[in-house]
């Protein structure tokens, strides 16, 4: 077992280019990290990574050694798959990522229902809004708002989720009640934006009578937390685009109100996204279809209870 786990570490140093980031991964230090790549060189009579005290990079024996770790594992993980299916015990960890809005309210207060359904299943659920390499992070299952890029996963759409402009009434008080996209523009309106490494644009696409139009939007404030921007919006700093569900209660209150209501946001898609060999793993199929369903039922739910606002005419 111990050569596995220096195979595993082996793949995770190369995928992640970092000995701290493989630890941290896989939940041990360093210095043990390191330890199990040196017994791994020893064992192979080569270097797998070139070493400085600033970077690592894999030789080439590490690039040709990766391409068959990556099948050992895999060959471990469907030999683990089809002993859980014969003795229909699925056990291991299921490593999850979701939005900070989509964890908070769909997937972490159904985990517990899913840990007493499955006892030999453990959870591990990270959440933010930031975008996430389902790959490089080794995640077994992560949930999505937002196009898809990687057309390497197997996707499965739980719901199209409605977005909405808000902003509240002491924003609008101060400074107006922009009508559309373009007065959002011609205004300088506050927006409050959704930034994190890596992010592309700033801009907001909205539907107009020609079709969808990005509009060039700008702002004071950025976040990586859509939670902050909800707060912010409700501070009366500005105008947040967010999907209905997660200010669905506010705009019932009357603390948020809709704005720019002749151009509303495109609705974005919410999504449970797989690795396509993972989903042979039963537990790993087992969570998915469990939280897609609970998901779906909780959208459903709080649409049939009136807690999204009302149309607009």
């Amino acid at each position: 077992m111990a050569y596995v786990n220096n195979i595993r570490m082996f793949v995770r140093v190369y995928e992640l280019g970092s000995m701290s980031a493989a630890a941290r991964d896989q939940r041990t230090s360093p210095a043990v990290a390191s330890s199990r790549i040196s017994d791994l060189e020893k064992h192979l009579g080569v270097r797998l990574f070139n070493r400085t005290t600033r970077s690592l990079h894999p030789t080439g024996s590490g690039r040709i050694f990766y391409e068959g770790a990556t099948r050992i594992l895999d060959a471990i993980a469907e030999a683990e798959a089809a002993v859980a299916d014969a003795t229909q015990t699925p056990r291991g960890t299921v490593f999850v990522a979701a939005p900070l809005g989509v964890g908070r309210r769909f997937i972490a207060p159904h985990v517990p229902a899913f840990r007493d359904a499955y006892p030999d299943i453990d959870v591990r659920l990270r959440m933010s809004d930031r975008v996430i390499d389902i790959t490089a992070e080794g995640l077994d299952v992560a949930f999505h708002l937002g196009p898809l890029e990687d057309s390497t996963l197997t996707m499965r759409v739980i719901a199209e989720c409605p977005r909405i402009l808000c902003a509240a009434p002491d924003y609008i008080a101060r400074r107006g009640h922009p009508p559309d996209g373009a007065a959002l523009v011609r205004d300088r309106h506050d927006c409050l934006n959704l930034r994190f490494p890596g992010a592309r644009e700033f801009q907001w696409t909205l539907q107009t009578p020609d079709g969808p139009r990005r509009f060039e939007i700008s702002g004071p404030f950025e976040s990586d937390d859509g939670d902050v921007l909800t707060g912010w919006a409700l501070d009366g700093r500005g105008i947040v685009m967010k999907p209905v569900f997660e200010v669905a209660e506010h705009m019932r209150a009357g603390r948020l109100v809709p704005v720019a209501e002749a151009t509303p946001p495109l609705p974005v898609q919410l999504t449970c996204l797989t690795p396509h060999r993972r989903l042979r793993d039963p537990k790993i199929r087992l969570f998915a279809d469990f939280m897609a369903a609970r998901c779906k039922a909780e959208l459903a739910r709080r649409m049939a209870a009136g807690d999204a606002p009302d149309p607009v005419d």
